[in-house]
């Protein structure tokens, strides 16, 4: 009977190329729920900083909520429960926008955070210059808050990518979509999911790194790892 590395040698020429097809659509996921998860988080932190009561509450309650829940049960709520309504929501628009809208509560504490380190002596003089509220927001404080958030949102894609494997539950083509579909047919489950985990290492370990320096060496070496 072959054993584990002469099953997989002999199946490499066969599970890579689907493996690598499902995993280009893993990126395209985590790519496009990073876009809205950057967009709604910076709408939800400037929301959740707003003087106006009733919308930093409710920016405040989406954030509560989401982080309280799975987000595997966010999915489900979008793919099969708003099907029960009539609105079929396709797999990969249903793992882009669950994600992207989970993405957006973890993320709006990240620009929230980075927002409130600058210290508020720059905004006034900025506005006493005649800049107004908008340019004083875009061309002073988020180029300066930018350097502090870039490693924790260099964390977070990395978390993002580990997380489309959720979208397999809803029918997305992605990795552990196609992985599950090639243990069904040759029962190989050990060797393909050590497939699958090496090639989500060969991404996620260089972003680990790389944010991981960043933290390094924009807040200096006494500071703990990401």
């Amino acid at each position: 009977m072959d054993g584990f590395w002469d099953i997989l040698w002999r199946e490499l020429p066969r599970f890579l190329p689907v493996l690598l097809g499902g995993f280009v659509i893993s990126i395209s996921v985590a790519a496009c729920s990073f876009v809205i998860a950057m967009l709604g988080g910076l709408m939800l932190a400037i929301g959740k900083m707003s003087k106006n009561r009733w919308v930093s509450r409710c920016a405040s309650w989406y954030i509560e909520i989401i982080r309280g829940t799975p987000a595997l049960t966010q999915l489900f709520i979008i793919y099969f429960g708003l099907s029960q309504y009539g609105i079929d929501v396709p797999g990969f628009a249903a793992a882009v926008l669950g994600l992207g809208m989970n993405g957006a509560a973890y993320v709006a504490e990240i620009f929230r955070a980075g927002l409130t380190a600058i210290p508020d002596g720059q905004r006034q003089a900025a506005l006493s210059l005649g800049l107004t509220p908008v340019q004083t927001f875009s061309h002073i404080l988020v180029p300066q808050a930018f350097k502090l958030m870039l490693p924790p949102f260099c964390s977070y894609s990395v978390q993002l990518l580990k997380d489309t494997s959720l979208a397999s539950v809803v029918a997305a083509p992605e990795i552990m979509f196609r992985a599950r579909m090639l243990i069904a047919e040759t029962y190989f489950s050990m060797q393909i999911y050590m497939l699958v985990a090496l090639i989500y290492l060969s991404v996620s370990v260089p972003l680990g790194i790389l944010a991981n320096y960043l933290h390094r060496h924009m807040h200096g070496p006494r500071m703990a790892r990401v």
